[in-house]
């Protein structure tokens, strides 16, 4: 079950929990296009939501200061393969592999020292390069146990997929406990079945997930 198509090679699964608690569905996405004002100062754009590993990002967006005060401007959960400009609100990088998911939430604000704006909270989701299609997983991170005492030492998520529902014959681990979605790519046309589990710093892990599938054409 995918919930809607991301580009012409890009599908994106939500998971509902069955391991170790119950989670809601999670969403991949934001506005970003959408200008915020206070004051009078302005800010405004509409970032590119999703680039590949190994392309060039690069988003400035537009302002208007009728103070004509110098603008400085800021930016909330910035990738960690990107950079900053201070001074004109550049945000640009090249992920590699290594930061194929999501990067969520991220805001840019700019203030004239007296007013300031920011805009709405979007995402950048790096997918895999190369032909084939990718599906992008996306979880929210389970806080308790099963017993309900809070979980304290997660470490991170294993992803097993496959062509056969019986048999998710590949997987991925994620060291990352902090990771909401992950893309899985190059995946060839056919039925592709997915499922997830998350694992402690001694190694314990929690049952797998439900099984979602999408199928590539």
């Amino acid at each position: 079950m995918f919930d809607k198509l991301l580009g012409a090679n890009s599908r994106i699964l939500h998971f509902a929990w069955c391991a170790a608690v119950a989670v809601t569905l999670a969403g991949c996405g934001g506005d970003g296009g959408t200008a915020a004002a206070s004051n009078g100062t302005t800010i405004s754009g509409t970032p590119a939501t999703q680039v590949s590993a190994g392309t060039a990002y690069s988003f400035t967006p537009a302002t208007t200061d009728p103070s004509g005060n110098p603008l400085t401007f800021s930016i909330q959960n910035l990738p960690g393969w990107a950079t900053f400009n201070a001074h004109s609100g550049n945000l640009s990088g090249t992920p590699g592999a290594g930061n194929v998911g999501n990067n969520a939430n991220i805001v840019i604000s700019v203030t004239d020292g007296t007013s300031s704006a920011s805009l709405a909270a979007f995402s950048i989701s790096v997918t895999q390069s190369g032909s084939g299609a990718n599906a992008m997983l996306t979880w929210n991170i389970p806080t308790q146990n099963t017993d309900g005492t809070p979980l304290t030492d997660l470490a991170g998520f294993h992803i097993y997929y496959g062509t056969s529902a019986t048999n998710l014959d590949q997987s991925v681990k994620i060291a990352n406990p902090a990771l909401t979605s992950y893309v899985v790519g190059n995946l060839a046309p056919g039925t592709w079945y997915f499922s997830i589990n998350d694992y402690t710093t001694t190694g314990t892990e929690s049952s797998v997930s439900n099984i979602a599938s999408t199928t590539i054409p």
